[in-house]
């Protein structure tokens, strides 16, 4: 350990415990439900070790020093082994927080969205379709039921990246989601108009990264939730006739 690691003051396991403890008594106290409280607890922790590997991962390696080709190949290898552990530690957090494809599923089984899910996607779009357009007074009530549907499009996992995915996907899109929300969202000479009504809404950003991502899917669950057809149908048209 070098003199630099003994003058640092880690937080042990026991500190870890009493944190999230900590944690999970305040977030009862605000009337969050312990089993909510310990999986946004358990993604935090799981996310954080993930981007960990992801900046070590791409940070590129040297091993310290000038003694030779030899201590270098061994150094880069125990670097790589330890890295690799990080990667596993963060895949089993993960599993911990959201299951696996195991023998208790069926491979690339979907289940109905929770209310942990539901709430994390809710918090990832509403500044992403802030960015694009304002808060629109027409706004039709059936958010949960829409993003229900959107998550169902997806395994567990795949949910757990979800924000990223819709930040990259209005990253990647943002010229031809300016233009539909221009022509077609709040303040737009079509404001009333039935077709077009979820964008209106925040969840529209979700609906179109999965009719891009996964359309049929997207169907699939949105007619199964008996959601009014003629929305997905007009942001289908609207979004194809801007590409």
């Amino acid at each position: 350990m070098s003199t630099a690691d003994e003058g640092r003051q880690w937080p042990d396991e026991a500190s870890l415990d009493n944190a999230r403890a900590t944690l999970l008594q305040l977030l009862a106290r605000a009337g969050v439900p312990s089993g909510d409280a310990r999986e946004l607890i358990g993604l935090v922790e799981a996310g954080a070790l993930a981007l960990a590997h992801e900046e070590l991962s791409a940070a590129g390696r040297t091993a310290p020093g000038d003694k030779g080709e030899e201590y270098e190949t061994g150094w880069l290898d125990g670097a790589g082994n330890v890295l690799e552990g990080l990667g596993d530690v963060a895949e089993r957090t993960l599993l911990l927080v959201v299951g696996s494809d195991g023998p208790q599923r069926t491979p690339g089984e979907r289940p109905r969205a929770g209310r942990v899910e539901v709430e994390q996607t809710r918090v990832a779009l509403t500044p992403l379709y802030l960015s694009f357009t304002t808060v629109s007074e027409l706004d039709p009530e059936v958010t949960e039921e829409v993003l229900v549907a959107v998550l169902g499009t997806m395994t567990l996992r795949q949910r757990a990246g979800y924000a990223g995915r819709l930040t990259r996907f209005a990253a990647t899109h943002r010229a031809r989601l300016e233009g539909l929300f221009a022509e077609f969202g709040p303040g737009s000479a079509i404001a009333v108009h039935g077709r077009y009504s979820l964008l209106h809404s925040a969840t529209s950003i979700a609906v179109l990264e999965r009719l891009a991502a996964a359309p049929q899917e997207l169907r699939q669950e949105w007619d199964a939730a008996e959601l009014p057809p003629a929305w997905l149908d007009g942001l289908t048209a609207a979004w194809t006739a801007r590409g």
